[in-house]
């Protein structure tokens, strides 16, 4: 059986947030600083687009020994070698991905509610990605969970937690205290002035609830 990575600070990259700097240089700071899991996510990337970039920062998260997970496209993961993906649940079904990739790969969903959550579960996911749990800029149609909903979903999971939407340094430990496994953050990374800087804060808070 694979086993899972460490949730607690888990990278998702956006473009939109970069303000003008190299995604690869801003990975690899958020790396230095003590990100635990990136999820690359791009899109209005073409597929060649999407290769070429998924290949660097799987060599780079791979020198940082670092799982790398993609949003929705299992065929980017596979043919970079990838962990895992992440779906959507517009996204391919999990079952239907458990099936095309089997059981060594990770496979993350999307849930926003209890009902999602358990499906994801009977589906065969390895772990949920919940929120937006303050909201967030990056996905406007996404109805806000809030730390309440978040804990909810935490407390009949069955599978590792990670909450998401609006996370940034000076909330981090809200979600975690929520019950979640970990978060993951978006601008509240990328778009920062120091991004090793800001990672490792949020590094320091998430040491408060390493088991």
């Amino acid at each position: 059986m694979k086993a899972q990575p460490d949730y607690s600070i888990y990278l998702v990259t956006d473009d939109g947030c970069l303000q003008g700097r190299a995604l690869i240089d801003c990975v690899r700071e958020a790396l230095e600083g003590g990100v635990t899991l990136v999820q690359y996510r791009a899109k209005t990337a073409s597929s060649a687009e999407m290769y070429a970039e998924a290949l660097q920062l799987k060599a780079l998260c791979d020198s940082f020994n670092v799982p790398l997970i993609i949003n929705d496209r299992l065929d980017i993961a596979m043919a970079v070698g990838a962990a895992g993906v992440h779906l959507g649940q517009d996204d391919l079904p999990c079952a239907a991905a458990r099936k095309l990739l089997g059981e060594d790969y990770i496979i993350g969903v999307s849930a926003h509610n209890p009902a999602e959550a358990k499906t994801a579960l009977q589906s065969g996911a390895d772990y949920l990605g919940c929120g937006a749990v303050f909201g967030t800029a990056t996905k406007a149609d996404v109805k806000k969970l809030g730390t309440d909903g978040l804990a909810a979903i935490c407390k009949a999971k069955g599978l590792p937690v990670v909450g998401i939407g609006g996370v940034t340094a000076g909330n981090y430990r809200e979600v975690r205290a929520a019950g979640a496994d970990g978060a993951a953050i978006v601008s509240g990374i990328l778009a920062q002035p120091d991004i090793r800087a800001t990672v490792k804060a949020i590094a320091k808070v998430s040491q408060e609830f390493a088991k």
